[in-house]
């Protein structure tokens, strides 16, 4: 239906269920309400605001942290739930947006709007990193129980290879917005993390 909204109160409900499954402890509601809030803020700076909000509310709709395939999923979700509410272009447009957010690289969008939503989306995505020390130590400790199975020494290696490529990039987030306001807390809260994982202790 043309006037129909791209996401309406009944998938938002039915997504939200997923989102307070048991074990999400960081990729829950509340991350997904915090993105939306930005998504408002910033909503001027974009092309097509529905557009990024579905991205948004279906981006970590499916997560295993045992699962690589995760965004994959959850873009396969949102074409299946939108078909319908938007013409094909626009539904690819969403579901690379979410894949997008398995490596946080741009994805090959050849329209100049399509890749400034895109960016910002993402850069919302990670806004995480240049939160309060305090909401950036609480971020980390939720993910680290959501990858509770995980051993420690292979947790410490692996979170600490993820952070380390953030860090070498450039630039962490995509839009000069974000870095602005995010980029040097988000080197601070990555670099202060990266310590903490070399000098935990090995459990004995």
């Amino acid at each position: 239906m043309e006037n129909e909204p791209l996401i309406d109160n009944a998938t938002k409900s039915a997504l939200s269920v997923l989102y307070v499954a048991e074990g999400r402890h960081y990729h829950g509601l509340a991350h997904i309400e915090a993105m939306l809030a930005l998504c408002r803020y910033y909503s001027v700076l974009l092309d097509d605001v529905e557009a990024v909000d579905a991205a948004i509310w279906f981006h970590d709709a499916i997560y295993d942290s045992r699962a690589k395939d995760n965004e994959a999923r959850s873009a396969a979700l949102a074409e299946k739930e939108l078909a319908g509410r938007a013409d094909t272009k626009r539904i690819d447009r969403i579901k690379a947006m979410i894949v997008a957010t398995a490596t946080h690289e741009l994805p090959p969008f050849g329209d100049t709007n399509a890749l400034r939503d895109a960016a910002l989306f993402l850069d919302m995505d990670l806004s995480i990193l240049g939160a309060a020390p305090a909401a950036f130590d609480a971020y980390e400790s939720a993910v680290r129980r959501e990858y509770g199975w995980v051993e420690e020494p292979m947790w410490r290696a692996g979170r600490g290879a993820v952070l380390k490529t953030f860090l070498a990039r450039e630039h962490i987030f995509h839009t000069e917005e974000f870095r602005q306001r995010f980029e040097a807390q988000a080197r601070h809260n990555i670099a202060r993390s990266l310590q903490a994982l070399a000098l935990a202790p090995n459990p004995t």
